[in-house]
């Protein structure tokens, strides 16, 4: 994975996180890149509104992904490769690149490692185990990729911990919750997400409410030059329960750990409803993406319409100060007339 030299086109094989996490950076880098994948969607676990918006944002930085196709063969020549790639109609388009990277999944190394012999049970390729790490087999652990998805660090990290403090006997141990572990792809944009997407929440046949918040409304985002992006909330209609939260735009791999906490203490929608969120952050975001799933106004825009007023006050807003103006007017969506009209009103004696 560290070539001798940087290549000037590059083919990669899965848009899961390590396929696009490569593909990220090698276009930053400069190279041509060309993604494949043979699901409909590049990041194929991920919410399909937030794969959407990512796969936007990142063929506008050049990436060409395509999907629903797949890498029949490979022919390799002195110093490059050329890619058959077959298409859902079955159509073969020969793509030639400097290099290829595989990244159609991890697998677990469980080999040679005796697992058979001693009855210890796996399923396509990876040990299975109970909340502690415990197998079928007494006295066998096992934790980490071997144990099966989701194949992260962080993860195996938790699991490790799980594993020992249980042999240990320490009391109280909580069992692994897979549904409340956070997956963060280290892209541009950023794209983070814990728990169920709204296609498996209503796959389960949950009531839901969706709540959602762009980039380009919060003032830090712009002033940032990162205004492209999207928060979205995910809640069981009937309990109140966050069940899934999904995020793509500037540092959400740091934000998701507020919805990781949330939904490890089973917070209700009133619960985050009533937190305060500093301002101005990011992380308000989260904030407004919760009110939004349920159709509750947004007291960003009021404190935006009272700024334009203390400014509107003794001066013209838009002579004096251009660059707030047109910074409230983008971030609230209020167009002259708006702010104006609103001004008036706030400022009347």
């Amino acid at each position: 994975m560290v070539p001798e030299a940087m290549p000037k086109s590059l083919l990669v094989m899965g848009s899961g996180a390590i396929g696009i996490e490569f593909a990220s950076f090698y276009n930053s880098m400069g190279v041509d890149v060309t993604v494949v994948e043979l699901m409909d969607q590049v990041m194929p676990v991920e919410d399909e509104e937030i794969s959407k918006l990512a796969r936007k944002q990142l063929e506008k930085h050049g990436l060409k992904i395509i999907t629903g196709a797949k890498v029949t063969k490979v022919d390799k020549k002195s110093d490059s490769v050329v890619a058959h790639v077959e298409d859902k109609d079955g159509k073969t388009t020969p793509i030639e690149a400097d290099r290829l990277i595989s990244a159609v999944g991890v697998q677990g190394n469980i080999e040679n490692l005796g697992l058979e012999a001693l009855g210890v049970k796996t399923d396509r390729g990876c040990v299975v185990i109970d909340g502690y790490g415990r197998t079928n087999v007494e006295g066998i652990f096992a934790i980490g990729d071997v144990a099966g998805p989701p194949m992260l660090a962080h993860k195996a990290e938790h699991e490790g911990v799980i594993c020992i403090e249980k042999i240990a006997g320490i009391p109280g141990v909580h069992a692994m919750d897979k549904s409340l572990i956070p997956g963060c792809t280290y892209c541009h944009p950023q794209v983070a997400s814990v728990g169920l997407t709204e296609k498996a929440a209503k796959a389960e046949g949950r009531d839901i409410r969706v709540g959602r918040f762009p980039f380009a409304a919060n003032g830090k985002a712009i002033a940032l030059g990162e205004d492209q992006g999207l928060i979205k909330t995910i809640f069981d209609k009937k309990t109140g329960q966050l069940v899934g939260a999904h995020m793509v735009g500037a540092e959400v791999t740091e934000l998701i750990q507020g919805f990781v906490v949330a939904m490890n203490l089973e917070t209700t929608e009133e619960e985050l409803m009533h937190t305060v969120f500093p301002h101005p952050t990011l992380s308000e975001m989260m904030h407004e993406s919760v009110l939004d799933a349920y159709g509750k106004e947004s007291p960003e825009e009021f404190f935006g319409v009272v700024m334009e007023a203390y400014f509107q006050r003794g001066a013209d807003m838009a002579r004096h100060h251009p660059a707030l103006y047109q910074l409230l007017e983008a971030t609230f969506g209020l167009s002259t007339e708006q702010v104006t009209w609103r001004t008036e009103v706030l400022v009347a004696p």
